[in-house]
């Protein structure tokens, strides 16, 4: 159990951790992307694959989603959670993500992630990320127009 001043302390490094890691998204810097992740890290992405395991294929992912988006890039944090123990923790938040295509038309919804993260190396990194959207069972298509509360 951290104390309370470590647990701080480790919530606002998972805080700046997110907050790089959606800078470097937003530049479209690859490297840095990937230095949020655990050699390890099992990826639930919202699209093209089911899962993907391992750091050098969510990079060729990583690389994929940005060639998607020719143009600007979005992402968006919204109502980031976190918890951290000792050596691990979790996040939760709401993000718009998404970029211009080659017609400069804006291709961005709001999704759900979620991330674990381990220490490593006396730094937090994500070992786990989930990003999903919502799907409407009757019409079973996913729910892209919602916003948050």
């Amino acid at each position: 159990m951290l104390t309370e001043n470590a647990s701080a302390t480790a919530e606002a490094d998972i805080r700046a951790l997110v907050e790089n890691w959606r800078q470097a998204f937003l530049k479209r810097d690859l490297d840095t992307i990937m230095d949020n992740y655990t050699p390890d890290v099992v990826a639930f992405d919202a699209i093209l694959k089911l899962q993907f395991k391992g750091v050098e294929a969510y990079r060729e992912h990583w690389q994929a989603c940005l060639d998607m988006c020719p143009g600007d890039l979005e992402f968006e944090i919204a109502e980031l959670g976190v918890e951290a123990g000792d050596g691990i923790a979790f996040g939760h938040y709401l993000s718009r993500c998404g970029g211009s295509n080659d017609k400069g038309e804006v291709c961005a919804s709001w999704m759900r992630a979620t991330i674990a993260l381990r220490r490593v190396g006396g730094r937090w990194k994500i070992a786990h990320e989930h990003f999903s959207a919502p799907f409407d069972p009757v019409s079973n298509k996913a729910m892209f127009d919602l916003v948050p509360e």
